[in-house]
C-alpha cells in the first residue's frame, strides 16, 4: 500500500553532551550565527511543513537564543529529559511527537551548518517523486544527512537504541532507499570539536 508523504516535519537533534567539544557545542559561533541557528535557518527557509528543534542538554540555555525564531508558526521546540540515552532517544522522541500529524519526516543534525534550504527542497522533491520511503544524499559513495523517512518506518524507528541513530534501520532496508547525488561534499562537514569550528571558519572566509 502507498504511503502518503505529506505534510513534511523536519527534526533537528540537538540535545547532544557537547563530551568532545567542552563547552555547548550547539552555540559555538560560525558566519555570525550559532552552529544549531544555521540549520534551523536552513529548515525555517526551506519546504518543510513543520520544524521541531529537539533540545536536551543546557537546554534552556540554548532555547533562549532561539527566541527570535519563536513567532514562526512553523517552529516547535522540544525538550528531550532523557537525552543522555544517546541520539536514538532523542530521535523517538521527535517522531513520537510527530507521527499521528506527519506521515514523513526529515531528520536533520543540529551539527551541520552547511546544509541549507536548496538541499531540503531538492530532497523533499525527489522523495515525493519516488515510490521509496526512505530518502538521503550521497557525494562520492558517502552517505549523509538530512534522511527522511515515510510513516512505514516510524514503528521502526521507535524501537531504536544507543547513539547511533537510524543506521540499523538502514542498513537492514537497502531496497526502501532512494539515494540522491550531490556534488559538494562540504555540505556533509559536522562539528565535533574546536578545531573543526576554526577550520570551517577558514572555509567560509
Amino acid at each position: 500500500m502507498k504511503v502518503p508523504k505529506r505534510p513534511m516535519a523536519g527534526i533537528i537533534l540537538a540535545a547532544g553532551m557537547s563530551t568532545r567539544f567542552g563547552t555547548t557545542k550547539q552555540l559555538a559561533e560560525v558566519g555570525g550565527k550559532h552552529l544549531l541557528e544555521s540549520v534551523l535557518d536552513a529548515a525555517l527557509s526551506s519546504c518543510l511543513d513543520r520544524v521541531v528543534v529537539v533540545l536536551g542538554h543546557r537546554a534552556e540555555e540554548i532555547s533562549n537564543t532561539l527566541k527570535d525564531h519563536d513567532s514562526r508558526d512553523r517552529l516547535q521546540i522540544l525538550i528531550n529529559p532523557d537525552y543522555q540515552e544517546g541520539m536514538s532517544r532523542s530521535l523517538r522522541f521527535g517522531i513520537d511527537h510527530i507521527r499521528k500529524l506527519f506521515p514523513s519526516a526529515m531528520i536533520l543534525l543540529g551539527d551541520q551548518p552547511l546544509i541549507d534550504a536548496n538541499l531540503i527542497d531538492h530532497l523533499v522533491y525527489r522523495f515525493r517523486s519516488s515510490q521509496k520511503d526512505i530518502c538521503l544524499p550521497v557525494c562520492q559513495g558517502r552517505r549523509g544527512h538530512p534522511v527522511i523517512f515515510s510513516r512505514r518506518f516510524y514503528k521502526a524507528i521507535m524501537s531504536v537504541e544507543g547513539d547511533i541513530g537510524a543506521r540499523d534501520i538502514l542498513s537492514k532496508n537497502p531496497d526502501h532507499i532512494l539515494t540522491v547525488d550531490i556534488s559538494n561534499s562540504q555540505i556533509f562537514l559536522d562539528v565535533d570539536t574546536p578545531a573543526d569550528v576554526e577550520a570551517l571558519k577558514s572555509q567560509l572566509v
